[in-house]
């Protein structure tokens, strides 16, 4: 079963974005966040080998066999978005408007999440892909999310950029439909799987039969 990259996100509701010192360690950093209950990882282009990771990754299950939905993250570049694909990525994510990699996520059907941090920015990737990068999100905070979302009542809008885990809750209330973490997140393979299970909610019907019950 493979759902849409925005079913399995906002199901998941919190989305790790690893910078990590090279392509092992990513792909170490992805296996243990598999094991705990995530299924949608972001990996980013600032990993040094950060494509090797993510055809490394993709092929890899979940806690309960589902297949990962591996991203790739700080795609700004035409280029950086035709590896991503060609590697296996299932979306795309800039931090900022990206038309280059607009015009090749295009091209390929493929899923991007395009950034932006005002209004206008938001709103042009909203109506390009359905969804919004909103960084760094630390400087409006869950009230302008609640915003946004007044405005943009259908939109999937993703936070990103200094949020701490203990502060995902807040965020969502705001009308995020997942939170994007970049540290913070615990090493302990129990505390990391509480994370994940305190936070998930039921994705599509295509995985109904592995989700876990309530």
């Amino acid at each position: 079963m493979r759902c849409h990259p925005y079913a399995a996100i906002t199901a998941q509701r919190l989305l790790p974005v690893l910078r990590n010192a090279d392509a092992d360690e990513a792909v170490r950093h992805t296996s243990a966040l598999l094991a705990a209950g995530c299924r949608v990882v972001e990996l980013t282009t600032s990993t040094p080998g950060w494509a090797d990771a993510v055809a490394r990754t993709v092929p890899l299950t979940d806690a309960r066999g589902r297949p990962a939905l591996i991203g790739v993250g700080t795609v700004t570049t035409g280029q950086a978005a035709r590896t991503a694909l060609d590697a296996g990525a299932a979306f795309l994510i800039s931090p900022y408007p990206a038309p280059e990699v607009r015009e090749v996520a295009r091209e390929r059907g493929a899923v991007f999440i395009e950034g932006g941090l005002t209004p206008g920015e938001i709103a042009s990737a909203v109506r390009s892909g359905g969804a919004a990068k909103v960084f760094p999100a630390h400087v409006g905070g869950p009230r302008f999310i609640r915003s946004l979302k007044a405005v943009l009542p259908d939109a999937v809008i993703i936070p990103t950029g200094g949020i701490a885990p203990g502060e995902v809750s807040d965020w969502l209330a705001a009308g995020a439909a997942a939170v994007g973490i970049g540290n913070g997140l615990p090493a302990d393979p129990g505390e990391l799987a509480a994370v994940f299970a305190g936070l998930e909610r039921p994705c599509c019907g295509d995985c109904a039969g592995t989700e876990r019950r309530p």
